[in-house]
Parts: structure tokens; C-alpha cells; sequence
């Protein structure tokens, strides 16, 4: 993806023709998940920032490539949960998101003949993740390391990897001030093909096992109940559900998109402007 975004910055330095179809672009909003430890659309305690850049490639005048670079952090915990037994349940996490994408979009609307467009976008995403968390004393901890619920141990499974694939689903409305220049509000989500972006999925492993296996620190993390008032400080029994497997994760952003269109000396006689008159843009 790298390579990709590199590409199009030579090449719309070294091409007048190209770079009158190159669109550089800033993103900024907010981005929240949802998962086992988050069930509302940006809940208000734990959404957080995302900052983005861009670089599209218009194929036609309502159908671009465009490639970004996304950063984030999202996170959830159960003490605001609305459910009772969840509060209880204790868990909470942070992960910064750091997301590389190539999408397409389609814009319903001509905007170099009209002022405002809604638009849809698609394509595929590769991102890394590396969820923590706070124990009682306020020490941060990584948790895959820790394989919370057995992973690691024999017979558990293995550890999740922190580099996984997206589908980045999308849209919003965009407004061109000028033939150049373009102002968007985006809201898109990543289906993910994993589950443990919270480090919570599946079942409580064996306390013992847990103990001899991965350690103290991680049976600590694993089952956190016995840290709240009113919480049970028995360990829950083997195979006790700890999350839920069904549904995989999902994160996402909204925000505004600012966009501008690389111009050359050259100009574009057969660009027509909102009378649909040609004109040069330049």
C-alpha cells in the first residue's frame, strides 16, 4: 500500500496529465468500535480521535481509486455497560489503530458540474492492532502476550495475530468549492475477520491451567470481577462464557474529508464547468 500512495506521488509530479486526475486528502473525526466490550454507535466514554491522509486516482469524473493511511484509537469497557452482569464482568481495553486501505468510490453526481454529491465506497484494508489494559494499580499491560483466555497453553488454540485483513464499507456527502478543491463528511466501517480486537471472545480457560501456563498476571486480566463491588471472587469454572464468538468486531470512523486536485500549467479544455460550458480550470 506504501508503494502504491509512492506511485502516485511520482507519477503525478512527473505527469501533467495525471496529476490533473490526482486528489490529495486529509482526514480527521472520530472512531469508535463495537464488540464484547461496546454495543452502542460511539459511545461517548471511549470514542476517540482518527487522523487520516489520501491519495485518489480519478478514473472518470464519478469514479475514483483512492488509497489512505489511517490512524486511530479505539477501545471499550464494561463499567459502562447498561447490563448489570456485564459491569460485572470487569474487562475494559485500548488499541491504537494504524490502517492502510485501497478502496473505490462512486459519486452519484457529476461535481465538476454540480456542487454536492453523495458517494459510496468499497475495497479491502490491512490494519495492526495491539490491545491493553490497566490493571487495579494503573499498570499498563498487553494482552495478547498474556493469552487471557488460554491461548498459548496446549489444547487452548494458538494467539491471534495483530496484522489482520478489513473490508472498509462506506459513504457520505461531498462538496466541491471549486473544480479542485473538495470538502466531504464520511462515515465508514471495517468488517473485520477477527474477533479479538478487545483481546475477549470466547471462554474462560481452566484456573490452574491458566496459573501454570501463562501466569499470574494473565489469570489477574482474565477474570476481573473481583475487583468491583458486588463482584463474584470465585474464578469462574472452565469453559464459562467470557464473550461472545458470533459476531466478529467492527470499527469505525466518521469525519471530514478535504480533498484537492493537483493542477498543471496545462489546463483541461474539455473540463466544463456548472453551466456546462468548456472552460480551463487552471
Amino acid at each position: 500500500m506504501k508503494r502504491a500512495i509512492l506511485i502516485f506521488l511520482l507519477l503525478g509530479t512527473g505527469s501533467p496529465f495525471f496529476a490533473q486526475r490526482l486528489h490529495l486528502g486529509l482526514f480527521g473525526g472520530l472512531s469508535a468500535y463495537n464488540g464484547d466490550l461496546a454495543d452502542k454507535l460511539f459511545p461517548k466514554k471511549v470514542s476517540n480521535g482518527a487522523i487520516g491522509v489520501t491519495a485518489a486516482y480519478e478514473l472518470k469524473d464519478q469514479v475514483m481509486i483512492r488509497a489512505g493511511l489511517t490512524y486511530s484509537v479505539v477501545g471499550g469497557a464494561d463499567r459502562y455497560n447498561t447490563k448489570p452482569d456485564l459491569v460485572l464482568r470487569n474487562l475494559s481495553f485500548e488499541t491504537s489503530i494504524t490502517e492502510l486501505s485501497l478502496v473505490g468510490e462512486y459519486y452519484f453526481r457529476n461535481l465538476y458540474t454540480t456542487k454536492f454529491s453523495p458517494y459510496v465506497f468499497g475495497g479491502l484494508a490491512v490494519f495492526h492492532f495491539n490491545p491493553y489494559t490497566y490493571d487495579a494499580s494503573g499498570q499498563k499491560f498487553f494482552l495478547r502476550p498474556l493469552g487471557t483466555e488460554g491461548q498459548g497453553i496446549a489444547g487452548y488454540g494458538k494467539r491471534y495475530g495483530l496484522t489482520q485483513l478489513a473490508i472498509p464499507l462506506g459513504g457520505g456527502i461531498k462538496y466541491a468549492i471549486n473544480n479542485n478543491l473538495r470538502i466531504g463528511l464520511e462515515l465508514g466501517l471495517r468488517k473485520l475477520f477477527t474477533d479479538y480486537l478487545d483481546d475477549v471472545s470466547g471462554n474462560y480457560a481452566d484456573e490452574s491451567d491458566m496459573l501454570n501456563g501463562n501466569g499470574p498476571i494473565a489469570l489477574d486480566l482474565s477474570y476481573r470481577g473481583d475487583e468491583v463491588p458486588g463482584g463474584n471472587f470465585i474464578y469462574p469454572s472452565k469453559g464459562a462464557q467470557r464473550g461472545s464468538p458470533k459476531y466478529k468486531d467492527i470499527y469505525y470512523f466518521t469525519g471530514v474529508h478535504l480533498t484537492y486536485r493537483l493542477t498543471s500549467a496545462g489546463g483541461d479544455p474539455m473540463r466544463k464547468n456548472r453551466n456546462g460550458c468548456p472552460v480551463n480550470v487552471y
